[in-house]
């Protein structure tokens, strides 16, 4: 690891190159570590997963695990947010601490239901209007990033 991550941002099984390399950029940004937990709906070669990341891609602190138990092995005991379209509490009702990880469901399924129970109090929305189902994971990604970076100042 280069740095110690302000965050820990987890794509639960991504599926779409673009929406990951996004991801990464804002980690970039951030100072953030991505994670991938597979399966993974991509190469991690793909063309638009790099195109999506630019010239930031060397940048990034990442690491690719294949299950959510092999997450919490690497990545270790932390607190951890949960985002989905379905809680009721608002991401800026909380106060995000460095080092917490933030994470994000794949873009057709959001997280595994039965994840989100073991974490009733840890779960999170980002407000949208009724007409909209969900936000693109990237830009959940980001909003959250800098929900946090702006409690710290």
């Amino acid at each position: 690891m280069r740095y110690n991550p302000l965050l820990h941002v987890v794509l639960h099984e991504p599926e779409i190159p673009p929406n990951a390399g996004n991801v990464g950029r804002t980690c970039v940004a951030v100072g953030a570590k991505m994670w991938l937990v597979r399966p993974l709906g991509f190469s991690l070669d793909d063309y638009y997963l790099r195109r999506a990341g630019l010239d930031y891609w060397d940048e990034l602190e990442w690491e690719a695990v294949d299950s959510w138990q092999h997450l919490i092995d690497r990545m270790g005991v932390r607190p951890m947010w949960f985002f989905s379209t379905h809680a009721s509490r608002k991401y800026t009702d909380v106060g995000f601490e460095h080092g917490d990880a933030i994470i994000f469901g794949s873009e057709s399924r959001g997280l595994p239901k039965e994840l989100l129970a073991h974490h009733p109090d840890r779960v999170l929305r980002i407000a949208a209007r009724p007409q909209v189902r969900s936000l693109n994971v990237s830009n959940c990604a980001a909003i959250a990033c800098y929900e946090a970076l702006r409690q710290w100042g």
